[in-house]
């Protein structure tokens, strides 16, 4: 078997990737994943997407991607519903820093188009009136932020991907990736040899073993973050309701369950993706502490999932300068899904040695010059 470029992962960005690389003219694309698609990150996630960062590519990313999901069924004419909410995300302070920060971040995003705002506690409470007044000081607000369903966005891109001849390959492990003379060669999976000369590792919280495979110590760990899903009611909340300080974020989705996450600051570097009592009782504590009103609803289930993080916490979307052919999409730290739409944008115009739409420098593997280390240099210490 031949391909003009392997992708390695089927969760939403390596789906991206597949769609762009295909509607930019290349052939023989194939995607291998060693379960279904969207069986990682994607198809656990909290699937919030928003526009309110503080740093300016993180905006761009967001607010491109954004713009391409409010069109996403009629660009990828997907003839089902990809359930984008978007009534915004209300980001809650809880101390004068957060006050100072979310503040500064606010004329940032207004800098580049991104209609947030600063509110006081009335005007938050005007947003989501059952937020206990107590429990924050301020907050910002951006009604073009919102949610979306990963399995349904991830379809949609997998739909059009195939309707432009990619190929997909499910329930494939990939063993080994061969290099001769400093060039890729082909990519091997239990059930066959893929003769191929390009490969995206869009691994999410395996990239570091597929980096492996070709002797790149990508600096990227997986970590276990935990969610729960309530009974579903009639609706009560438009936008996402999350506070860093206090660790929660909060949205009821379209059929009126609420998803409610958290992260583990004690959570292993491993790909653990169980759910514990622990986190049940600290949501609890801080569900009810923010909104009791939510705190009366029954949790139906929890679960784990993966966060592939990166040293800065920003995604590495880059090549390799000591591997043609070899490129990477991951280090997302949880934001994968958010920024998947740029995210295949720029690995495909990285592929292809076109300008990129944005400056993709902070993106750079080679940001980590001093993490990285290279089976080579190994040999040679």
């Amino acid at each position: 078997m031949k391909a003009e470029i392997v992708i390695i992962g089927a969760g939403i960005t390596g789906v991206s990737i597949a769609y762009n690389l295909a509607i930019q003219g290349v052939k023989d694309i194939v995607v291998v994943d060693k379960s279904f698609m969207t069986s990682g990150a994607t198809g656990r996630c909290g699937a919030g997407v928003r526009q309110q960062w503080g740093t300016k590519g993180n905006c761009i990313m967001a607010k491109k991607s954004i713009e391409f999901f409010e069109s996403a069924t009629d660009t990828l004419e997907y003839d089902d519903d990809i359930e984008f909410k978007q009534e915004g995300y209300l980001i809650l302070a809880t101390t004068p820093e957060e006050d100072e920060l979310f503040f500064e971040n606010v004329r940032l995003q207004n800098s580049l188009g991104i209609p947030s705002r600063v509110c006081n506690k009335k005007e938050a409470l005007k947003v989501v009136p059952y937020l206990r007044p107590e429990s924050f000081t301020s907050a910002t607000y951006c009604p073009t932020d919102g949610h979306l369903n990963p399995f349904k966005m991830t379809d949609a891109y997998f739909q059009k991907a195939k309707q432009l001849g990619v190929e997909f390959l499910f329930f494939e492990t990939v063993e080994s990736i061969e290099i001769n003379n400093g060039k890729i060669t082909s990519v091997t999976t239990e059930k066959r040899t893929i003769k191929t000369n390009k490969v995206v590792n869009a691994a999410g919280g395996y990239a570091h073993e597929v980096g492996l495979m070709v002797g790149i110590d990508i600096p990227v760990y997986s970590e276990n973050h935990e969610i729960l899903v309530t009974e579903p009611v009639d609706k009560m909340q438009g936008p996402m309701v999350m506070s860093f300080s206090k660790n929660i974020y909060c949205q009821q989705v379209p059929h009126g369950s609420f998803l409610i996450g958290r992260s583990n600051p004690e959570a292993k570097h491993d790909h653990d993706i169980s759910s514990s009592w622990q986190f049940l009782d600290e949501m609890a504590k801080t569900v009810c502490d923010i909104m009791p009103k939510i705190g009366e609803l029954r949790v139906i289930r929890q679960w784990g999932g993966s966060y592939n993080i990166s040293p800065d916490r920003q995604p590495i979307i880059s090549d390799v300068k000591s591997l043609p052919g070899f490129y990477i999409a991951c280090g997302f730290s949880g934001h994968g899904f958010m920024f998947a739409p740029m995210s295949g944008v720029l690995i495909t115009e990285i592929v292809l040695n076109k300008p990129t739409s944005l400056d993709a420098s902070d993106y750079r593997l080679d940001r980590f010059e001093d993490k990285i280390v290279t089976e080579y240099e190994k040999s040679v210490v």
